[in-house]
């Protein structure tokens, strides 16, 4: 029978710790959330590598550092409400369950945001809520939010979603830029995005998150 406690623990030891990640709520939620529950069965052996995990359909469930160093760059509090785009199967919406009072998780298709919140439910995690919506629609109804996280790459991100932060909110962007993505936070201040460079990662850029064609006359 395969020890996941054990791997849990080795993954925080061997691929968060040393990304200078120690904070005790992110390292607290990430070694009591079993990622393998979160992942497709054909996955689980596989859900604790230090690389993404392909969900299929040009989508990946973020490496344990990439999401980790996220976490760390937006300073989560406990009284935060954050929002997810790309969940996933549920697992990203998990851990920032553990660190926040209510977490909204978004997914473009239906199925995989229906088997998120079986997920979330088989766990005991009744702070978190993953509606079917297109994912540069995010979910405004339930806004605005502290806290926006997106789990995959953009090319650039929409004002739909800018616009459900609240001001003085924070939101951890991918931009995919050549072969080589930069994480990048935005704080929102009187209205406007303010990005600043985190750290290095990789990722699918999202649908909906293209850049825009230009056209010319």
């Amino acid at each position: 029978m395969t020890d996941y406690t054990t791997r849990r623990t080795m993954m925080v030891d061997t691929q968060v710790r040393p990304s200078d990640v120690t904070k005790f709520p992110i390292i607290d939620a990430m070694l009591s959330v079993p990622r393998e529950a979160f992942v497709p069965d054909r996955l689980r052996e596989a859900a604790y590598v230090g690389e993404n995990l392909d969900l299929g359909g040009n989508r990946v469930m973020l490496e344990p550092r990439t999401l980790a160093k996220m976490l760390d760059a937006l300073d989560i509090h406990p009284s935060h409400v954050a929002l997810d785009i790309g969940c996933g199967l549920g697992y990203s919406t998990a851990v920032l369950a553990k660190m926040c009072e209510f977490v909204v998780g978004v997914e473009d298709d239906a199925s995989r945001a229906e088997d998120a919140q079986s997920n979330l439910s088989e766990q005991g995690i009744d702070n978190a809520a993953v509606m079917a919506s297109p994912l540069v629609e995010g979910a405004a109804k339930s806004g605005p939010y502290d806290i926006i996280m997106v789990q995959g790459a953009v090319a650039q991100v929409p004002a739909t979603l800018t616009d459900q932060l609240r001001d003085g909110g924070r939101m951890a962007c991918l931009f995919a830029e050549g072969s080589l993505g930069v994480v990048r936070i935005g704080h929102k201040i009187d209205g406007q995005m303010n990005w600043r460079m985190s750290f290095n990662a990789n990722a699918p850029v999202l649908s909906g998150f293209e850049k825009a064609a230009v056209f010319a006359l």
